[in-house]
């Protein structure tokens, strides 16, 4: 039994691959490749170990013992699937952004939004809404309302850090 050592470029070790003969095509290698790692959507590159040469051609011969690299690339014209549900998106709000369009969502409503990354808002929105979500976990539940009244601009002219200050203080007295 003749086998190639390949090794994806995300891991450390290497794996072996039996098959009968002197030599392997590069096709068939990616086929037993993708069965054997259940891979789906994607294509693989391999290129030569020691000589970074890349194999392109799927009718080339790769002989025995012989140590690949594998780079998975996704396939062309798919689109990924692992898209979150963005959430209830409400009517336009007079505040969602400094342009006017009224198609973005508000702040109040990006502070309940589970992912950022896709919903509609301006980039400014996207951060305050991240800041919020990304410190919710660390504070009470009114320390944490009052971090919302901040970030939507509800407490105006009042100092962030003299009301943190503020509930930290009622907070150690209760």
């Amino acid at each position: 039994m003749s086998c190639v050592h390949y090794r994806f470029q995300s891991r450390l070790t290497y794996d072996s691959l039996q098959f009968e003969g002197l030599n392997i095509t590069v096709g068939e290698l990616k086929r037993q490749i993708m069965r054997r790692e259940r891979l789906k959507f994607c294509q693989l590159k391999i290129s030569n170990a020691q000589t970074d040469k890349e194999y392109t051609d799927d009718d080339a011969l790769i002989p025995k013992n012989t140590s690949v690299l594998i780079r998975r690339v996704p396939a062309a014209g798919l689109k990924t699937s692992n898209r979150r549900f963005v959430g209830h998106q409400a009517g336009p709000s007079a505040k969602s952004s400094q342009t006017g369009d009224s198609s973005l969502l508000s702040l109040e409503q990006l502070l309940k939004t589970e992912n950022l990354a896709e919903a509609k808002a301006s980039e400014e929105d996207k951060l305050k809404a991240v800041m919020y979500q990304s410190s919710l976990c660390y504070y009470s539940s009114r320390a944490a309302a009052l971090l919302r009244i901040s970030a939507s601009g509800g407490a105006q002219g009042f100092p962030a850090a003299s009301c943190w200050r503020w509930t930290t203080q009622t907070e150690r007295e209760s």
